[in-house]
């Protein structure tokens, strides 16, 4: 097993200490915790269920404490590990225990799951990469509490040269003006474009006004010989191609 980080340590350290002062054993949760880490070293992340992988997170903001309680009722609210890395700041501070540096190191967690989908499409063609591109969609908007209308800028040979969210709004809509869409896609001199967006509702099911919005895109950016390749939706429960499904 892998040693401990300074700090870890040295909160163990000082429990140990305070305990035999006391006159009385370590605090139960130290050997669930030594537990969990083995089965996390040993079996994966998929061996565990989503609020241990978020015991295994609190651990270093909360050395003193069982943290197992706090896990289940993060999950228990927002519904998964994902969503609770991904929601907004002031709605972890409402769950009793939540410090602001255990919103510091869920949002780390976040921005770490973010920059490790994004590796994955970086530098490659994406219309063969739809997998990647899709977990990197999900990893970055399909958690999101509001919703996001998100641009890929790609060259002539797809590949990609920006991702710009270009307009957050409410729970159910994100105002999106397509001359705005093409005049960035002009400065970036690309040559097409991916549109995503969520639906915080978690249902990815094109709405009609999805389709229509997404249609004048097109019909703005078809003079400029700029392509857009497809308009991905994205909700917890999966994700909607508006292009598989024929729309466009």
């Amino acid at each position: 097993m892998a040693p401990l980080p300074d700090d870890a340590a040295a909160g163990l350290f000082a429990e140990s200490a305070e305990a035999a002062t006391l006159g009385r054993e370590a605090p139960h949760y130290h050997g669930h915790r030594d537990r969990l880490r083995e089965k996390f070293a040993a079996a994966g992340s998929d061996a565990l269920p989503d609020y241990e992988l978020l015991e295994l997170v609190l651990f270093r903001a909360i050395p003193r404490r069982d943290v197992k309680p706090l896990a289940k009722a993060l999950v228990a609210r927002f519904g998964s590990f994902a969503e609770v890395v991904s929601a907004e700041p002031a709605r972890l501070m409402e769950v009793p225990g939540v410090s602001a540096g255990v919103v510091s190191d869920l949002k780390v967690i976040e921005a770490a799951g973010r920059r490790l989908a994004r590796g994955a499409i970086r530098e490659r063609e994406l219309l063969g990469s739809w997998g990647a591109l899709h977990e990197y969609l999900r990893a970055t908007m399909a958690f999101a509490p509001r919703e996001e209308f998100r641009i890929l800028f790609l060259d002539k040979r797809n590949h990609l040269i920006a991702d710009e969210v270009q307009g957050r709004g409410t729970v159910d809509h994100t105002p999106v003006y397509p001359r705005e869409v093409a005049r960035r896609a002009l400065e970036l001199s690309a040559t097409a474009i991916i549109l995503a967006h969520n639906h915080p509702s978690g249902d990815p099911t094109p709405s009609a006004a999805d389709v229509a919005m997404t249609r004048e895109i097109i019909a703005v950016l078809t003079p400029l010989k700029i392509v857009v390749h497809d308009h991905v939706i994205l909700g917890r429960n999966g994700h909607a191609s508006l292009k598989g499904l024929k729309l466009i």
